[in-house]
């Protein structure tokens, strides 16, 4: 999972180091932004489109000019924008108290049902949520309430002042929605790492089943300007982006989180288009 204070950048040598993703992330993608940097170097200039932009691992990591950043989860984006703004925390925060977090996430759950999920506070217990519950998941039940259990960590880090990450994201827009509604200039970099074809799917409420992998991959293949995917390398996932075209690679991926403590590496593919 994401849980770096800082990232290198790879165009950069000899700065500060830039601050890194801001929350634990499920299948993040810190350890794939030097093989991504490959291909999007030569098209630096060009804006970056994520469709799931997730953590922004690889938008710290690319660190675009100019980026367009969409999510399924509306209370990830509401974070973001939170951060874009300098976001300072008031509620109190530790990781080994578990009726804390409860209430916390209790609290967190009554905004949602009274539709004020998108303000400072929600920001706030997100966060907290996000670096204290279970292995730094995020799931949500079919009625939209997060359901993570408590971590039980003995310690966590929690960043109290975000004011580095607002220059940083001032030129870079925050969407919630489903990918076909971001309008897309054709210069573009499009990059998509959606939900992967595997049985957990309900990071957010509405999920991201087989049809809606089968809805993305047919809109990455209309796009005129250069494209990289990444998913879990199963069999159907691959025969997809293939036949759609695609140029497909292979790598290992660390797997960062697991219940049953397999650390074997995942097997996962980049399907690349228009680079040339």
């Amino acid at each position: 999972m994401d849980d770096s204070p800082a990232v290198s950048h790879p165009g950069r040598s000899g700065d500060r180091p830039l601050p890194g993703p801001p929350l634990k992330w499920a299948g993040g993608k810190r350890w794939l932004v030097p093989h991504l940097w490959r291909l999007w170097d030569p098209h630096r200039r060009r804006p970056l489109v994520e469709p799931f932009c997730g953590s922004l691992a690889v938008t710290l990591g690319l660190l675009p000019e100019r980026a367009y950043l969409n999510d399924l989860n509306p209370h990830l984006i509401n974070f973001l924008r939170w951060l874009r703004k300098g976001l300072h925390f008031s509620i109190p925060m530790r990781c080994d108290d578990e009726h804390m977090y409860y209430s916390h996430r209790r609290r967190f759950n009554e905004l949602i049902a009274a539709g004020q999920a998108n303000g400072k506070e929600a920001a706030q217990l997100f966060y907290y949520l996000n670096r204290t519950g279970y292995n730094g998941l995020c799931r949500f039940n079919s009625t939209g309430e997060f359901n993570v259990p408590f971590g039980q960590y003995k310690r966590a880090r929690y960043e109290l002042d975000f004011a580095r990450y607002k220059a940083v994201l001032q030129s870079w827009d925050f969407s919630c929605g489903d990918f076909e509604q971001m309008p897309v200039d054709a210069s573009a970099f499009l990059y998509a790492d959606p939900p992967y074809d595997v049985p957990f799917r309900q990071y957010a409420k509405e999920g991201f089943a087989w049809q809606d992998q089968v809805r993305l991959a047919k809109w990455l293949a209309r796009h005129p300007g250069p494209v990289v995917a990444s998913n879990q390398a199963t069999g159907r996932v691959v025969a997809l982006y293939g036949d759609l075209g695609f140029t497909v690679r292979f790598l290992d991926a660390p797997r960062m989180i697991s219940c049953n403590g397999d650390r074997t590496p995942a097997r996962e593919m980049l399907a690349m288009k228009g680079l040339d």
